[in-house]
C-alpha cells in the first residue's frame, strides 16, 4: 500500500533512552528503506536527560508530526511497558518493533514484509542464528553469552524459533495486542516471553536472517540486572507455558 492510499499499513515502535545521536540516523534510514510504503514511527522516549525528545521534535518538522509521533513517558519504566505504551497509539495493520541504537538496520524490513506477504505469517522475526544471519562488533565473551542464553532457552522451552532474545520483529497488530495481554515480563525478558507465548498459541512465525550490529553511539543498556531478569524469566516461562 503506497502512501497516497491514505491508511497507515505499518507502525514502527522505537523505544528510546539517551539516543540523541542515533534517533535522527535511524529515522533517515527508515524513510530511505521504506520509500513508497505507508508507515509511521512512534518514538516512546523514557525521559531521556540527553535531549532525545528535542531531536525528535526537530525531526517532526522535517518529516511531519503525522509520520513521526512522539509519545514520551515520565520515567524509564522497562522495555516491555514501552512497547505496550507505544502500541496504544499505533494505527497500522502491522507493528514493527526494533531498537533505535542502529543495531537493527531498516534495510531488512523489506524482507520482513515480503516474507509476511508470501506466507501470511502472524509474526516475522529477525534471526542472527540462521544461515545468512550474524553479529558484528561483539567480542567473544558477549557472543558466547548471547549464544549460551539462546541455547539454554531452546533446550528448556522448545519455542520453534532460533533467536529468542532478538527484538527486531514484525507483528500483525491484533496478534501483538493479544500477546501483550498475557505477558507478565516488563524488562528485556519481554521479547522472549512474547515469542514463546506466540509459539505456544500456534501463531505462525517466520524468520528472516539479519546481521545485528553493536551500537556505535551511546552506552548499552544491558547489564547484570538484565541477565538476572533473563534467568528469572526463563524459569517463569518454563513453569507457566
Amino acid at each position: 500500500m503506497a502512501i497516497g492510499d491514505g491508511a497507515i499499513r505499518y507502525s514502527v515502535l522505537l523505544p528510546t533512552y539517551n539516543e540523541r545521536e542515533n534517533v535522527a540516523i535511524i529515522t533517515y534510514l527508515l524513510f530511505k528503506a521504506l520509500q513508497n510504503v505507508s508507515f509511521e514511527i512512534i518514538v516512546i522516549d523514557n525521559a531521556s536527560p540527553d535531549g532525545t525528545q528535542d531531536v525528535v521534535r526537530q525531526l517532526q518538522k522535517v518529516y511531519g508530526d503525522d509520520r513521526i509521533l512522539l509519545r514520551p513517558r515520565h520515567a524509564k519504566l522497562g522495555l516491555g511497558t514501552a512497547y505496550i505504551h507505544g502500541l496504544k497509539y499505533a494505527s497500522g495493520e502491522f507493528v514493527i518493533i526494533m531498537d533505535a541504537d542502529l543495531s537493527h538496520h531498516p534495510k531488512y524490513l523489506r524482507s520482513f514484509m515480503k516474507k509476511q506477504e508470501e506466507t501470511g505469517a502472524d509474526i516475522v522475526t529477525g534471526s542472527r542464528y540462521i544461515p545468512g544471519g550474524g553479529v558484528h562488533g561483539w567480542d567473544f565473551k558477549r557472543k558466547l553469552t548471547s549464544r549460551g542464553a539462546n541455547v539454554l532457552a531452546q533446550t528448556l522451552l522448545w519455542p520453534r524459533v532460533s533467536d529468542l532474545t532478538g527484538s527486531f520483529r514484525l507483528y500483525k497488530k491484533p496478534v501483538l495486542e493479544d500477546l501483550v495481554k498475557v505477558c507478565v515480563s516488563r524488562g528485556y525478558v519481554f521479547q522472549m516471553e512474547l515469542i514463546v507465548r506466540a509459539s505456544r498459541s500456534n501463531y505462525r512465525i517466520e524468520e528472516v536472517p539479519i546481521t545485528f550490529v553493536d551500537r556505535v553511539y551511546g552506552i548499552s543498556k544491558l547489564g547484570g540486572s538484565e541477565i538476572v531478569q533473563y534467568l528469572r524469566g526463563l524459569i517463569h516461562l518454563l513453569l507457566t507455558t
